[in-house]
């Protein structure tokens, strides 16, 4: 799961994207409105985080030219106001979803993963495949109902291809969706982490590698 925290208060868009990553999430952060319409101009997002607040370009400008891109991420709004006026106009403007400041933190990872299982395709939020359990709502993975002890980046991995449904999954999309834009394109996370991922996972294989194009479950 990919997701951009546009946050001007740099102490409190760092913790919430340390908290996230915590969560298995692929974070990237932006401190104003212009870095984040960068940022989502060249990358794809599930969820867009973003402070009604920011500077350079306002958080209700950002709103009204993804709208205006037809730009298919997910915007979960956060403002100091909780005033009922202030929730209608950014639901107004194009959010999904409003969160007023102080926020707890479990309720705002709670409303992210909402907002991701609603873009693309809708899927629930426990997902089935060649008997491996993800219940993403609280990152747990199983495999005939075996527990399975993964790290945050085989989690995230495990997830996206489970989400493809079936799909193949190219390893630039692996690197796109599980990591941020810190990554070095030519490195070999995806090959080092598929490879772990696949120990874990055991007999019978249930990833198959598809050469030249990914992988597919």
């Amino acid at each position: 799961m990919r997701i951009l925290v546009a946050e001007d208060e740099r102490f409190l868009a760092d913790l919430v994207a340390e908290g996230l990553r915590g969560q298995a999430m692929a974070v990237d952060v932006a401190y104003d409105g212009a870095a984040a319409l960068e940022r989502l101009a060249v990358n794809d997002y599930d969820v867009l985080v973003l402070d009604r607040d920011l500077p350079g370009v306002h958080g209700d400008d950002v709103c009204q030219e993804l709208s205006r891109r037809g730009a298919q991420v997910r915007i979960l709004m956060l403002t100091a106001s909780g005033e009922v006026h202030d929730r209608i106009d950014g639901l107004n403007l194009g959010a999904d979803d409003y969160l007023s400041k102080p926020f707890s933190f479990e309720e705002l990872a709670a409303r992210i993963r909402a907002l991701a299982r609603r873009s693309g395709q809708p899927l629930p939020p426990v997902l089935e495949r060649g008997g491996i359990t993800l219940d993403t709502a609280h990152r747990r993975a199983y495999r005939d109902s075996r527990p399975l002890r993964l790290s945050l980046k085989e989690y995230a991995v495990l997830e996206v291809l489970m989400r493809a449904q079936g799909a193949v999954v190219s390893t630039e999309e692996l690197l796109e969706r599980a990591w941020d834009e810190h990554i070095d394109p030519f490195t070999t996370a995806v090959k080092v982490t598929m490879s772990k991922l696949r120990t874990k996972l055991g007999d019978p294989p249930v990833i198959v590698t598809v050469p030249g194009s990914g992988y597919w479950m």
